[in-house]
């Protein structure tokens, strides 16, 4: 089944790279008589999904449209948050960083899983997903002196179409897929920590005898930017039986102030890695290398240039 922690990659017509999403993607109203209808068909059919997911993208004329939307939304986050690091998030080698454990892998789950949850809520206020309309959640304070207007976006719907259409069932052992699953949810937690209420009042003089009052999601470079600290503060794990629950659960190095006797458990809004992180400083199945890139003086060109040295211009 093509995940969501895959979105970089499978969901393009060839599932290779992940370049189709900033490329060529036939339009749901192309032109030579296909119609909007057959083109939303024609897109799911190109999306590299599940039997299940195909016929979830077939039944909502708008799907396919966002997640066209959360891939080009995440690659060119990824890309701005790494401009500057020496991993910047190019499309070459994702395929093999993703069958990896990395800090990189983590942020890659996490900011794909934020992008779609991002795109199918503003996709609902926006009016362009069928079964789904604006938030009209009236759980304010004050509600009386409120009228809810405008339209939210609609964050509710979004998380839970998403675990719908990923369908992720229970995983037993497996410490990498209890590693892509929580990065995947601090991707979702990171977008729904950015949830704000917005008003607008109205009534004489600026009395505001009434607000207007709708939910709104934060910009998503302010996403982006929470999930890089997130990888700068990356927590390294293992996995840890808990007789307690009855399974095995994440579990990190000792912090000061922790007790040694019980294992340290990472936090839902840590992003965890297993593997320690290549270079990235010479081409391999995971990047370019850094040869040829542009740093910057007064901040990281000896990092980035590896201490091979570097010209000024």
């Amino acid at each position: 089944m093509c995940s969501l922690t895959h979105l970089f990659s499978c969901f393009s017509p060839s599932s290779l790279t992940g370049k189709e999403a900033l490329t060529h993607w036939p339009s749901l109203g192309a032109p030579g008589g296909s119609g909007p209808a057959k083109g939303h068909m024609k897109q799911c059919e190109l999306l590299q999904l599940s039997r299940k997911q195909k016929r979830l993208c077939r039944r909502e004329p708008g799907l396919a449209e966002t997640l066209r939307d959360a891939i080009r939304l995440g690659i060119l986050e990824c890309q701005f948050q790494f401009r500057s690091e020496r991993w910047n998030c190019s499309l070459e080698g994702r395929p093999s960083l993703l069958k990896r454990g990395f800090k990189e892998t983590a942020f890659l789950y996490a900011v794909s899983s934020a992008a779609l949850t991002h795109s199918l809520a503003r996709a609902c206020s926006a009016g362009r997903m069928e079964r789904c309309t604006c938030d009209d959640s009236p759980g304010l304070e004050n509600r009386k002196a409120w009228q809810w207007g405008v339209c939210g976006d609609n964050l509710k719907y979004s998380t839970k179409f998403l675990k719908k259409f990923l369908g992720q069932k229970r995983i037993g052992k497996d410490l990498r897929a209890k590693v892509d699953i929580h990065n995947t949810n601090v991707g979702i937690k990171a977008v729904k920590n950015g949830l704000k209420t917005t008003c607008k009042c109205h009534g004489v003089s600026g009395s505001c005898a009434v607000r207007t009052c709708w939910k709104q999601l934060s910009p998503f470079h302010e996403i982006g930017r929470l999930l890089k600290l997130r990888y700068d503060d990356a927590v390294k794990v293992f996995s840890t039986s808990n007789d307690a629950v009855g399974h095995s659960e994440l579990a990190g190095p000792h912090r000061h102030g922790h007790s040694a006797k019980q294992p340290f458990l990472p936090r839902p809004t840590d992003l965890v890695y297993v593997e320690d992180s290549p270079s990235f400083c010479r081409p391999s199945k995971y990047s370019l290398g850094t040869a040829g890139r542009t740093c910057s003086r007064e901040g990281n060109c000896d990092s980035m240039c590896c201490g091979r040295g570097y010209n000024t211009q």
